[in-house]
């Protein structure tokens, strides 16, 4: 065939370039850092069509990003706390995750911390109107997300250390008093060697209490 650069190959498939602007868009849309559960409709998609599809679809995502845990009490976790200290080094006091609810590894994690008055914090944070420490609540996302990096890469963390870098974005919505229980969901938004980019929300009865963007490294002890 001589029609030109493009036709001058048999096609593997009568639907092959279908095929490949399908794959375009999977592909494009996979830039938004988040599964997306839904059904696209594209005509004539394009990569600058999509990419720019791609950034409304984050943008919307962030202006109402809340993704609340489904908590159910009843159902047995992923990890007990004894499951999770073999997993993370921390200790108490600064162990802040008593067990894990769900993991879908290198996706996301729920992590559950019962805020109780025995906490050693209480007494100095503060002495008439005890209330969790706002980078607490933090460090309780951040070791949720060493669980979630550590399901995924498995025998690949072992000897290693999963270490803060930045934090962005912090808020603080509503006190954590003794009594609440914190539901720590966390999800990983971007990956690029040993580094990690999270975001994670924290609840307390389905109430967004705090909720920060943070960046996490592994590395050797």
């Amino acid at each position: 065939k001589k029609e030109g650069i493009l036709n001058n190959i048999e096609l593997r498939h009568k639907n092959e370039p279908a095929r490949h602007k399908l794959l375009d868009v999977v592909g494009d849309l996979a830039l938004v850092g988040r599964p997306i559960k839904g059904q696209i409709l594209a005509a004539r998609p394009g990569h600058a069509a999509n990419v720019a599809f791609a950034k409304k679809l984050k943008k919307a995502m962030l202006l109402n990003k809340s993704f609340a845990p489904n908590y159910d009490p009843n159902l047995p976790p992923v990890l007990d706390i004894n499951q999770i200290t073999q997993i993370l080094p921390h200790r108490y006091p600064f162990l802040l995750i008593d067990r894990v609810q769900d993991v879908v590894p290198e996706t996301s994690a729920t992590g559950i911390k019962n805020v109780t008055i025995n906490e050693p914090f209480f007494p100095g944070h503060f002495p008439d109107k005890p209330i969790m420490p706002g980078v607490l609540i933090i460090e309780s996302m951040a070791q949720t997300a060493a669980v979630l990096v550590v399901s995924g890469l498995g025998t690949e963390t072992e000897g290693k250390l999963v270490y803060f870098m930045s934090v962005e974005s912090a808020r603080f919505r509503k006190p954590v008093i003794p009594g609440d229980r914190l539901e720590i969901k966390v999800i990983k938004r971007q990956t690029r060697g040993s580094v990690w980019k999270f975001e994670g929300q924290a609840y307390v009865q389905n109430i967004l209490v705090a909720e920060s963007g943070f960046t996490a490294m592994i590395a050797d002890k």
